[in-house]
């Protein structure tokens, strides 16, 4: 091609430059504006559903305040132990190939992939079922049996069973009080603080904690005094990622905790308990009308 030609097609694709940006800035934009567009709706219906002064009332009750300060309580632990277990789970995820490494990395990401009501359940059956190499143990000697009084309904060793055992040596209940709601938050939450700690440290260069080890620190040395300050915000993102997964968990909560008033409630269980008072006065009404409508004998 000459060099007329060149510039020819230089200035043709000058000219349709911005009318491709257009184009690409269409459709991206379009695609993209559908999810914010949905965002955007939800929170414009549940604006027009209720009234300031209905949610300002709905503040007032002393039960929903009593699932406002357990939630915050409940989040805040919740979030401080994952990032406390992300941490350093993490940086071994991400700096070493140890045995069973991609074991531990398919573990880690199954409480996100397993259905909520299954996670509560499991985490039921965990602190309720008796743990089958105990019962073996219980069976074969009577010490153990009277430690723990596992016996079943027809008088045989039960098993080693942990509820009872926290709530008989430590004294520290946890089913259906307000430590399962924080182990229940904790085990969806700190999947996700994991996932978060890895990507951190696999962005951060691991030659200045070889050349800190070159200088005379040991490995925990480069990692407290190297590695963990620069991961500062990859923390601080897991914690905030940590405290809102379990600020919405709903699921493992119900199973596990339950949904007392004043005990183990929180807000995302709150929404189910007034969901079910309104579908219980709902079904009443309904049933009076049934009633007002029927013929007289």
């Amino acid at each position: 091609m000459s060099a007329s030609g060149e510039q020819q097609q230089a200035v043709l694709n000058g000219r349709r430059g911005p009318l491709r940006d257009a184009v690409f800035f269409l459709v991206m934009g379009g695609l993209s504006s559908c999810f914010v567009l949905l965002i955007v709706l939800l929170l414009a219906a549940d604006l027009s559903f209720t009234s300031p002064r209905a949610f300002a009332a709905a503040l007032q009750k002393p039960e929903i305040q009593a699932a406002f300060r357990l939630t915050m309580l409940t989040c805040t632990l919740a979030a401080v132990l994952s990032v406390w277990v992300a941490t350093p789970l993490g940086y071994l995820l991400s700096r070493f190939r140890f045995p069973g490494s991609r074991i531990v990395d398919v573990l880690v990401d199954i409480p996100i992939v397993l259905p909520p009501l299954v996670l509560g359940l499991s985490l039921l059956i965990l602190f309720h079922q008796p743990f089958p190499l105990t019962r073996w143990f219980a069976e074969s000697g009577a010490d153990t049996v009277a430690d723990g009084g596992k016996v079943d309904a027809t008088g045989r060793p039960a098993g080693w069973i942990l509820e009872k055992w926290l709530e008989e040596s430590a004294g520290i209940p946890v089913t259906y009080r307000w430590p399962a709601v924080v182990l229940a938050q904790f085990a969806v939450s700190c999947a996700f603080a994991v996932r978060t700690m890895r990507v951190t440290f696999d962005q951060i260069n691991p030659r200045a904690e070889d050349v800190a080890r070159t200088l005379g620190c040991t490995r925990g040395q480069a990692f407290l005094q190297v590695a963990l300050p620069q991961a500062w915000r990859g923390i601080l993102t897991a914690g905030t990622i940590s405290w809102a997964r379990a600020l919405g968990e709903f699921g493992p909560i119900l199973v596990f905790a339950g949904a007392t008033r004043f005990r183990t409630e929180v807000l995302s269980t709150s929404v189910f308990l007034e969901l079910e008072m309104l579908t219980w006065i709902f079904s009443q009404r309904q049933r009076n009308q049934l009633h007002q409508t029927e013929p007289g004998p």
